[in-house]
């Protein structure tokens, strides 16, 4: 099967006459917990405005003068180090905006690439030319492949919906553990507004943070110890944030982000070269988000990504439904990238296709870290380090780096 405009509605709301798409943006009744108002618009425009009106939406000078506050803040806290902050970066358009924008503004970043083992040629090529235009420094983490690939596996016998937790989750891992090795306070993240803060529940775990969920799904179905591969949990990020004092900051929430204007830029400053969606840098992604998803649980995360730009002013909903009559990618690359990512994680053409025909299973039929149990250890544990941290702060062991940049 191809993961191509079938997937534009379930079959069974076709013939029930139960299909319907939003006024407004290319949101549908695939979408669980989807809701329309009288006028057709659905649920995630509100959303939308009231997360924009309170983040990207403000005063333009009070946008500017954060974002001056934010790069002072940067320098002066790094002023006697070698790296004033941390930036991840991919290959993707994102954080190879971000990378210009730090050399821009005069900042010392230490780049840092996560290698999972699904880098894309053209990602290395991209990243290759970030770093010698710019001239920062690299670190690249490597994970531990026989243990990372297990615990991808997992994910898949499990039959959750959210196949790139352990990605999206030992990246962050990754960057604190760094930043903490380095004495850094700040981390760059390129996460905006603007182009990915639609998400709908159902379509992603909202929880991508939840070691308990992950170590609980692998306990399940793995086969291997995860011994080497970093973490970040609740009391690992109590650590990074309340002891260490890391935090991050999305830069791009401070500044006009058009993605049109940032392509050209970064095609014309830096040599980048497009990947033909969003997150596809990585074969991995491309595979999850184009073949996989909507093969397996009808899901084109498309609508969500479309929908973003629509309602941040930066695609007509034209534009999008003309982008979502054309395949995910094309057919080609889509059983090349199938017949990679089977070989890659070790599944039998038997065991793949009994992955294939699972039916879906809820993230939360596993421990999370919102069970009782976990929450109740968590406010045991730091109502104990309350006092503590805050002698330590008092007495000038401990630091308290200043907020800056805004929070979704």
């Amino acid at each position: 099967m191809t993961a191509t405009t079938s997937t534009l509605a379930n079959d069974s709301e076709q013939l029930t006459g139960g299909y319907r798409m939003c006024s407004v943006t290319v949101m549908d009744t695939t979408v669980p917990g989807i809701t329309f108002n009288e006028k057709g618009a659905c649920n995630f425009c509100d959303y939308y405005e009231a997360l924009a009106t309170r983040t990207v939406l403000r005063d333009p000078a009070v946008l500017k003068s954060e974002y001056d506050v934010a790069i002072q803040t940067i320098k002066h806290e790094g002023r006697k180090k070698k790296y004033d902050c941390i930036l991840g970066i991919s290959g993707g358009m994102d954080s190879t905006y971000l990378a210009w924008l730090a050399k821009k503004e005069g900042l010392r970043p230490l780049l840092v690439h996560f290698d999972n083992g699904w880098n894309s040629e053209l990602a290395v090529k991209n990243i290759e030319n970030i770093v010698n235009i710019l001239g920062f420094d690299l670190h690249t983490f490597v994970m531990d492949w026989e243990e990372f690939r297990d615990l991808q596996r997992t994910y898949f016998e499990a039959s959750v919906v959210d196949v790139e937790v352990p990605t999206d989750q030992l990246i962050f891992a990754a960057l604190n553990r760094i930043a903490y090795q380095n004495n850094i306070k700040y981390i760059l993240a390129g996460n905006n507004v603007v182009c990915e803060s639609i998400n709908p529940d159902g379509w992603v775990y909202k929880d991508k943070l939840d070691l308990v969920n992950l170590r609980d799904i692998h306990a399940t179905y793995g086969r291997l110890k995860l011994r080497k591969l970093p973490r970040l949990g609740i009391i690992q990020r109590y650590f990074y944030e309340a002891v260490a004092s890391i935090q991050t900051v999305n830069l791009l929430d401070l500044i006009a982000y058009n993605k049109a204007s940032v392509k050209k830029l970064i095609e014309k400053e830096l040599n980048w070269r497009d990947y033909g969606g969003k997150h596809y840098e990585s074969v991995f992604t491309r595979f999850y988000q184009g073949y996989y998803l909507p093969t397996k649980f009808n899901i084109d995360k498309r609508k969500a990504h479309l929908s973003n730009l629509i309602l941040s002013g930066q695609m007509t909903r034209s534009e999008a439904l003309t982008i979502l009559q054309t395949p995910t990618y094309l057919e080609k690359d889509q059983q090349a990238d199938l017949r990679y990512v089977i070989k890659k994680l070790g599944f039998s053409e038997a065991e793949w296709e009994t992955i294939m025909r699972n039916p879906r299973v809820e993230h939360a039929s596993f421990k999370t870290e919102r069970d009782f149990s976990t929450r109740a250890f968590y406010f045991l544990f730091r109502s104990a380090m309350y006092i503590p941290v805050r002698l330590l702060r008092l007495i000038g062991i401990l630091s308290r780096t200043k907020q800056i940049g805004s929070r979704w």
